[in-house]
This record gives C-alpha cells, sequence and structure tokens, in this order.
C-alpha cells in the first residue's frame, strides 16, 4: 500500500509544474517586450537595443533561469508518476496474491486523490480502481510493454507478469499483452489457468472484448494439447462423455459466457465463444446439448430481444438434429432412450460400448413453438421471437412425416465465427450419425453453403397441418394485438408461410 504523502502530493506538484511552464513562458514573452523596447538615448523614436547588447542580456538570462527550473520539476514529477505507477502495481499484485479469489473488477469514480492511500480498493472478492490513478497507470504500462517489445528496456518475468496483468484489466483489447502472456504461457513461466482467471476479470469489466475471448479459446486449446484430457464412452451416448476435469472446464466457460452475456445485450462474442466450447470441449455431446437447452430457457425468457441468445437456441436444436436419430417407436415414450446402435466395428468390445442415443425430437420442437408463442403474447412488438419461430419451424417440417428414414446433417458452416443458416437432409440409415466439422468449409459445403443462401424461400412444401396451426396463431394475433409492430411481425411471417405453400 502507499505509505507516503506522493499521491496526495502528486497533482500539488503537477500544478507547481503548470504554474512554472506558464510563469516561464510569460516571463519569456515579457523579456522580450522589454529588451526590444530597451531605446538608446530614451526618445520616443530612439533605436532598440539587440539582444547581444548588455541591456537585453538581464532578460534572456532569467528566462533561460526559469526555463531550466521548469525543466527540473518536470523531471522531478516524471520521477513521481513512476514511483507512483510501480506502487499502483505492486498493490495489484498483493492484493492477488492476498485474495486469489476475485471475482469482478470495476472502477470507483473518484476525479483526485483525496486521501495519502493506495488508489486500489479490495472489498471481500471485489476489486476496485479509484478513477484518477487511471490517467497516469494505463500510459506508463503500456509504454513500458511497448519498449520491452521493442528491446528497448529488459524486464524479468515477474515485471512483465504484473505488467501485462494491470494493462489487461484497464484494456483488455491490447492484444501485444496478450501475445506476451501466451510466450509466458509456451516457455512454462505461466500458468494457462491464471490466465483463465484474468480473462474471467477482465470479462467483468468488458464483457464484449474480442480479443478476450480469442485469447481464451487459444488458452483452452493449450490445456487440451497438453493434458490431452481424458475422455471415456457411457451406455447412453453416442458421443464421448468428457472427463472430470473437462466437465469442470465446460461448466466454468459456460458459467463466464452467461455473465457476459448478461452484462452487455446480444453479446455475439459470449455466445460464439459458448459454441465453440460446445464444439471443442463438450464435443456436441448430447446430454451437454440437453442440458443447455433447458438451462438457457429461462434466460431466454428474460431477454426477448437478445438474438444472439436465441441464435445459441436454434444452434443447440440443429447440433441435437445433427446428432440423433429419429425413431417414431421413441417418440411417444421417453425423450431420452439409449439403445445400441447397428454398426460394424473392428473391435468387439467396441461395438458393445458404442450406443446411439435417441432423442423426442418432434417433441422438444413443439415444446420450443410453444415457448415462442408464450413470448410472443406476453411480449409483443419483438422481432426477435418471431425470427426465431420462423427457424423452429423451418427445423419442424424438415422432420415431418415427408422423411421417415432421414437424417438431419449439421452444416460444417455452422462454426461460431459464421452462421447457422445450412441444414441440409441426407439419406441414411436408421442409425447414422455424423459429427460435425468445427472450423472452416470444405469444397463441398462451400459450393452447398451458396447454393442455399436463401433456403427459408425455398425450402420443400410443409405439411399442411402445421401451416394451418400457424396461420390460426397469426390470425390470433392479429385479432388481438393493439402494436403497430406485433401486427407488422405477424404479416411478415404470413407472407414467409405463404411462400413456402408456393
Amino acid at each position: 500500500m502507499c505509505k507516503t504523502a506522493t499521491s496526495n502530493n502528486f497533482a500539488k506538484e503537477s500544478a507547481a509544474s503548470s504554474r512554472t511552464l506558464r510563469t516561464s513562458a510569460t516571463s519569456e514573452k515579457s523579456g522580450t517586450n522589454q529588451a526590444a523596447s530597451t531605446r538608446v538615448g530614451g526618445g520616443r523614436h530612439a533605436r532598440a537595443l539587440p539582444h547581444g547588447t548588455p541591456a537585453g542580456r538581464p532578460a534572456l538570462s532569467r528566462w533561460r533561469a526559469r526555463a531550466a527550473a521548469a525543466a527540473t520539476n518536470m523531471a522531478e514529477t516524471s520521477e513521481e508518476v513512476a514511483v507512483l505507477v510501480q506502487r499502483v502495481v505492486k498493490d495489484i499484485t498483493n492484493a492477488f496474491r492476498r485474495n486469489p479469489h476475485i471475482d469482478e473488477i470495476g472502477l470507483i469514480p473518484c476525479p483526485e486523490a483525496r486521501y495519502n492511500r493506495s488508489p486500489i480498493v479490495l472489498v471481500e472478492n471485489k476489486l476496485g480502481v479509484e478513477s484518477w490513478c487511471v490517467k497516469f497507470l494505463l500510459p506508463y504500462v503500456h509504454n513500458k510493454l511497448l519498449l520491452y517489445r521493442m528491446r528497448k528496456q529488459w524486464l524479468n518475468k515477474d515485471e512483465l507478469i504484473d505488467v501485462t496483468c494491470t494493462l489487461l484489466l484497464l484494456n483488455p483489447d491490447f492484444t501485444t499483452a496478450w501475445n506476451v502472456r501466451k510466450e509466458l504461457i509456451l516457455s512454462g513461466t505461466l500458468n494457462p489457468i491464471k490466465d483463465l482467471h484474468l480473462g474471467k476479470l477482465a470479462l467483468t469489466k468488458f464483457p464484449k472484448s474480442p480479443e478476450t475471448w480469442i485469447h481464451r479459446r487459444w488458452v483452452l486449446q493449450q490445456l487440451i494439447q497438453e493434458t490431452s484430457l481424458p475422455s471415456f464412452v457411457t451406455k447412453g451416448n453416442s458421443g464421448t462423455v468428457p472427463a472430470e476435469r473437462t466437465q469442470r472446464l465446460i461448466r466454468e466457460e459456460m458459467e463466464v459466457c452467461g455473465e457476459a452475456a448478461g452484462r452487455y445485450p446480444s453479446n455475439y462474442n459470449a455466445w460464439s465463444h459458448r459454441i465453440w466450447v460446445l464444439q471443442h470441449l463438450a464435443k456436441l455431446d448430447i446430454k451437454i446439448l440437453l442440458d443447455e437447452l433447458s438451462s438457457t430457457k429461462h434466460w431466454a425468457s428474460m431477454h426477448v430481444s437478445d438474438h444472439s441468445g436465441f441464435h445459441y437456441r436454434q444452434f443447440l436444436l440443429k447440433s441435437l438434429i445433427s446428432q440423433t436419430v429419429i425413431d417414431g417407436s421413441v417418440l411417444e415414450q421417453n425423450p431420452l432412450r439409449s439403445e445400441p446402435a447397428l454398426v460394424l466395428p473392428k473391435d468387439q468390445e467396441a461395438a458393445s460400448s458404442t450406443e446411439e442415443a435417441r432423442i423426442n425430437l418432434p417433441h422438444l420442437l413443439e415444446e420450443e413453438v410453444e415457448f415462442s408463442t408464450d413470448l410472443i403474447d406476453s411480449y409483443p412488438g419483438h422481432e426477435t421471437l418471431w425470427c426465431h419461430r420462423r427457424h423452429v419451424f423451418y427445423l419442424q417440417h424438415h422432420l415431418s412425416g415427408r422423411f421417415p428414414h432421414s437424417v438431419t446433417q449439421l452444416s460444417p458452416a455452422d462454426s461460431p465465427g459464421g452462421t447457422l443458416s445450412d441444414l441440409h437432409l441426407i439419406p441414411a440409415g436408421p442409425h447414422m450419425s455424423q459429427a460435425m466439422e468445427v472450423d472452416g468449409l470444405n469444397d463441398c459445403s462451400k459450393q452447398s453453403y451458396s447454393q442455399e443462401t436463401k433456403r427459408l424461400k425455398r425450402t420443400p412444401a410443409p405439411d399442411s397441418r402445421g401451416l394451418e396451426m400457424e396461420h390460426r396463431f397469426i390470425d390470433q394475433v392479429l385479432s388481438t394485438c393493439r402494436n403497430v409492430e406485433q401486427a407488422r411481425f405477424a404479416n411478415a411471417y404470413r407472407k414467409w408461410l405463404v411462400t413456402l405453400s408456393q
């Protein structure tokens, strides 16, 4: 903690330096005018003496003396700033050492230093920084790190960790600082788990920081590659269920994404990261997909205008379709039941452990339609709800009785960086299931992506019963609504339904 009067006297020193500079500039001007007005003989038309004459030298000498004094004061002020910043950085480091469970950071509005104390405030698990010191702290650590990268200043590993930590808490979009920490992780100096914690803290203040999310995915990839996180296959699941450590990582990432999504509306970066976690860590595990669909339902009902949140639910539904097999004998009973898959493995043990999960997908989609109906009735005039209903109905009619022996496959284009727009039907056996590619587009998917840009208008004609129910719902909305936007969205939805039946 700052036990000296540095923080209290810094403002006075800065003000004194500013007054000295202004006085020096005024003295320079007055000295020049005085020398210019010194005249030979004292007459009105007398000739002015140049600065080199004895009469002009005293004023110039005084100006030089004042300028030298101002420069000295500025040097002393710079030293005071350096001392102050170093102590603040040390206070932040000590705060994390005293309490490694800090879960939130924030700025405390404080225009100036009122007390002779540290600007770092730690209360329980909350870390606060008084705002008056940020204008000195951020430029200093920023410049110090740049000098290190340009090899003009040497910093040891501990100093690098402290400087980058302070800098990223104040400005998490500074890519150079994250790159330095990547080098520290690769060299074994920095624990990647601590970097995940730092990113989590930065997201409490800057929940949409793209560089923080990018670095977070990089750290998770390092954890997967380094430790080769184990996985095991259990009965009743078509995919590999993550081990305990992987499950803990997934759970923590879901919590981080949920908090960031709640702090910033339509936080596309947070929801995209959540999709990435499902693809890379959870491997689109069916149980986790179902848990996510259930856990985000309440969140969606409280954020009816969040396009990114409903986009995530659409991704979950499409992933479940791509990972499961439709079986009419199961649809009328339990939503989730496991039976042995009809596969031809090379190893008999693998055959006995490989099973296919079966889910009542039509029932899930019907529940999603009912959920959409309740939200549209309760919160009229929100376009997000109508767009979500359109997407769910699009999925519904692909699962109608016209395709009893088809598996719905999720396109590789449905990566976090792209759009969840390509849903293809492929003929398959009753137990065929394919995993979704994660990154990029292959040649086939690129071609199919370009061919199905307007998929919502080129889908096969849905069943008449589903269309009739949707038109009945629209008529009910239009007959009771008093919201102009609600009527406009309902009419637009009706026009889209008409294009499907043509």
